[in-house]
């Protein structure tokens, strides 16, 4: 066994590690402490009895815990079958497609689906892995305005304007991750309409806690030809991966197009079977859901008593602009026993370093009205 080392191998990431130091931007991993105001898991079903039944039933009657190969090989099981099926009968769509996880399907559909001579208008906050998606892809991409409508529109018409022959694709979020607001869907669903293209919708923090049923805030428009939502399974859903609904020949290009999907080893047919489970459970869930709103409406009265902005969801953004002062607060909370994280650039814009405060059912309305009184007195005592 040889013990050489190759002469200033790790320079280049020691020296990147210490400039993100020296800009507060350094990450490390925390093991979960506290009351828990950072999780996804909105309806509390991650460590439900229901969900830990599902999965003893499903191991209980032969379901695999790995697949053993991608989808087109043999690892395509018959809990992804049965999902998919059951996801599309769920969300009101034609087809479904299930992937590993969110953020590989999002990278998936936009790297495949846009072709080349499209247009990819993506709203100014659209997530990395919608970002990572058009890296890949072959068609153009232009940001537009957060959650200004007209601005997409506008943004098509340059486009026309210059000789764009292709299709628009317009690229959103319908609840955003970082400042907890939403995107005007029927106002994009009618200027895709308009330009002959497609609107996908990232359902990711809608799922499970908006529309009826938990269906998410796209849920009159799911069915479209022109629609394609992402619905991700690790959030309220209380599992992990992500369920693409579309129209069935989108599903069939997929499966013969997307790298992501055809040369990865399939989701585990038990997360799938969970998945299952956890659709019929937030379908009927609608008692928690409003516990959920009168708790977003506690902590909305509370921030606005406390001077802060109001929660518009269950994501609550407290914006405190510099690195340096976001780690300072967060530590603050979490040394009160608050599990809130500070959130800094590039997931946020430059001078827009926030915690990220996420109501959950996991906290009581007594917990949240305490929290947010400590939080006020936790910024009045930092440094300007």
């Amino acid at each position: 066994m040889t013990t050489d080392r190759v002469s200033g191998a790790l320079d280049f990431y020691a020296a990147d590690l210490v400039r993100l130091a020296a800009q507060d931007r350094l990450r490390t991993l925390a093991p979960r402490r506290g009351l828990d105001f950072s999780s996804n898991d909105f309806l509390a079903l991650a460590e439900s009895q229901e969900l830990r039944d599902a999965a003893a039933a499903a191991l209980a009657r032969g379901v695999p815990v790995g697949a053993g190969g991608s989808r087109l090989l043999r690892g395509d099981h018959e809990e992804h079958q049965a999902l998919e099926r059951e996801a599309a009968a769920f969300f009101h769509a034609e087809s479904a497609l299930f992937f590993g996880a969110g953020f590989t399907a999002n990278e998936a559909l936009l790297s495949t689906l846009p072709q080349k001579g499209d247009l990819i208008v993506h709203d100014a906050l659209v997530h990395a892995s919608a970002h990572e998606g058009m890296r890949l892809s072959r068609a153009e991409s232009v940001a537009a305005a957060h959650n200004d409508a007209e601005a997409f529109a506008d943004q098509i018409a340059a486009w026309r304007r210059g000789g764009g022959m292709g299709r628009p694709w317009i690229v959103v979020e319908s609840l955003y991750s970082m400042d907890g607001d939403f995107a005007p869907l029927d106002a994009l669903a009618e200027i895709a309409a308009r330009h002959d293209g497609f609107l996908l919708i990232d359902e990711a923090h809608a799922t499970g806690v908006h529309g009826p049923g938990g269906r998410g805030l796209a849920a009159a428009l799911e069915g479209r030809e022109n629609i394609v939502t992402l619905h991700t399974c690790g959030k309220a859903l209380g599992v992990s991966g992500g369920l693409v609904l579309l129209p069935a020949t989108l599903r069939e290009f997929l499966i013969n197009r997307c790298r992501q999907f055809i040369f990865a080893t399939a989701p585990s047919p038990l997360v799938a079977a969970c998945v299952r489970a956890a659709l019929p459970i937030v379908e009927q869930a609608e008692g928690r859901r409003v516990t959920l709103r009168s708790r977003v409406a506690l902590a909305a009265r509370k921030l606005l008593e406390a001077g802060l902005a109001p929660a518009q969801s269950q994501i609550a953004p407290v914006i405190v602009g510099s690195n340096a002062r976001a780690l300072a607060l967060a530590a603050a909370m979490q040394a009160q026993g608050y599990d809130i994280r500070a959130i800094r650039p590039p997931t946020v814009a430059e001078g827009t370093a926030r915690l990220r405060v996420s109501l959950t059912l996991h906290v009581s309305e007594a917990q949240i009205a305490a929290m947010v009184d400590d939080l006020a007195h936790a910024l009045a005592g930092l440094p300007a």
